[in-house]
């Protein structure tokens, strides 16, 4: 084993978060390694997760805007599905956004070493290539070791047919039948993907709603489009058993209340959530600190329970998203070179990728009535945008929470087309304390949709003139 390599500053995983949290440090004059037990960097974000993902989301949504087309008069032939090509093309952006990391890494003079990284002791790790290891000391580290997904008890293992969120987007081939397990962010997704493309997609979800962490009245015009674009949708039901049939398919037996029923599937997408990987990293050897959950324990500054290793992304807490991680890397690598830095977001936007997107940032109404805590609300349908109507996008809703005394925005959930993007105002409004006056003032363009964002405050405020309200 070599042990000639040191590094004044370690990071264990090249996604999102470590190769931001690398570069950052890089930028202010560390001396830095990155490991990754990929050949490439990016994580599971940029390789198998959110860029592939909405690579295919979008030939989806735009397969689905043509069909939809024949509406307002236009009308195209039936669309041909050439799978290679499809995977080529995902692949090629993958391939793009990797070579433009590569470079960056090169141009910051990091060094990336490929190879698993288990600690050694609180100053060194060993990382393992293959059938190769060498040894690597640090003076800082920090861990964005990220996560996996999470899979069933009792699922048969080593099917091809059982896929996980990384195996769906290989796309092997497009599945007569599929069952989702999962009615989550990564379920509703990969679903609507595999339905657009020519898949019969059922959806199975335990809880009795999907998208749990949003609120259902932002959900429900997603739910409804699913609803058309899915064989069926099977809520507050569970899986129980999963077997092989000698005719290649799986039966899955599914349990809702007393009732128990039987189907059959072509593939099974597992898509139950992700855990921290935790267990990969030999933390015995440190007294670092790691919760029930498996996640690392870390302080605002992302420092760990050892003064000298930090912690950031989905290994150190929820949510597991990949904007969370960068800044959370930022902050990591400016607090280990002795920057003034903290990680004390007063939100994180979330967002559904889907046709129609669904985001929400703050707090959410199901949120404020559990903890009682007490807000006005104001709504602006998108059936009264000119722009969502003549885009077809007229189910889309704005809504903005506002705290009842000083009227500042609490929390804000959008759906509807570019949902992701009209979000960020909504946190910009968070961040800043801004108030329903402070966003109404501000002139927006029109026609788009994101000047639905301040009628929903001109609602609040009783200004709007898009809407007639009757005065109380």
């Amino acid at each position: 084993m070599s042990k000639n390599k040191h590094a004044e500053l370690l990071v264990i995983g090249a996604g999102p978060g470590g190769y931001a949290a690398a570069f950052r440090a890089a930028d202010l004059g560390k001396k830095v390694v990155l490991v990754d037990r990929d050949k490439v960097m990016g994580g599971v974000c940029l390789n198998r997760g959110c860029i592939p993902s909405k690579a295919l989301l979008h030939i989806t949504k735009v397969m689905d805007e043509a069909d939809s087309l024949s509406k307002m008069g236009v009308t195209y032939g039936k669309p041909k599905i050439d799978i290679d090509a499809i995977r080529t093309h995902k692949d090629k952006i993958v391939s793009q956004l990797n070579n433009g990391i590569a470079s960056m890494a090169k141009a910051r003079k990091v060094e990336f070493v490929q190879g698993s990284a288990a600690f050694e002791s609180e100053s060194s790790v060993e990382v393992k290539t293959g059938n190769e290891a060498q040894s690597i000391s640090f003076d800082q580290c920090i861990i964005a070791a990220g996560s996996s997904s999470a899979m069933l008890p009792g699922v048969p293992k080593d099917n091809k047919n059982i896929l996980t969120s990384k195996t769906a987007l290989d796309l092997e081939n497009i599945p007569k039948t599929m069952l989702i397990i999962g009615g989550g962010v990564i379920g509703v997704e990969l679903g609507q993907v595999y339905a657009t493309l020519g898949s019969k997609v059922s959806l199975v979800e335990f809880l009795p709603n999907i998208i749990p962490g949003a609120d259902q009245d932002i959900v429900k015009p997603l739910e409804r489009k699913l609803k058309k674009q899915f064989d069926s949708i099977m809520l507050g039901s569970k899986v129980v058993e999963i077997s092989e049939k000698k005719n290649g398919l799986l039966s899955v037996k599914i349990e809702k209340g007393s009732n128990t029923d039987v189907f059959e599937y072509e593939k099974i997408l597992v898509a139950v959530g992700r855990k921290p990987n935790t267990s990969y990293l030999n933390l015995k050897a440190t007294s670092i600190a790691v919760n029930k959950q498996g996640f690392i324990d870390v302080d605002n500054y992302q420092r760990t329970s050892v003064s000298n290793i930090f912690a950031i992304g989905d290994i150190s807490d929820n949510p597991m998203l990949a904007h969370k991680a960068t800044h959370q890397g930022k902050v990591a690598a400016e607090v280990a070179c002795g920057e003034p830095s903290i990680f004390d977001p007063k939100a994180i936007p979330s967002v559904v990728y889907t046709d129609p997107e669904v985001a929400w940032c703050g707090l959410t109404e199901t949120q404020a009535k559990e903890d009682n805590t007490p807000y006005s609300k104001a709504e602006f349908p998108w059936a009264a945008s000119g722009r969502a109507i003549a885009v077809g996008a007229n189910q889309g809703k704005t809504k903005i929470l506002f705290d009842d005394e000083s009227k500042t925005v609490l929390g804000v959930g959008i759906v509807g087309p570019s949902a992701g993007d009209i979000i960020s105002e909504g946190m910009l409004a968070i961040e800043m304390g801004s108030d329903a006056e402070d966003i109404s003032l501000t002139i927006h363009p029109h026609p788009t949709l994101g000047e639905t964002f301040a009628l929903t405050a001109e609602v609040f405020d009783g200004t709007i003139t898009d809407l007639y309200i009757p005065k109380k």
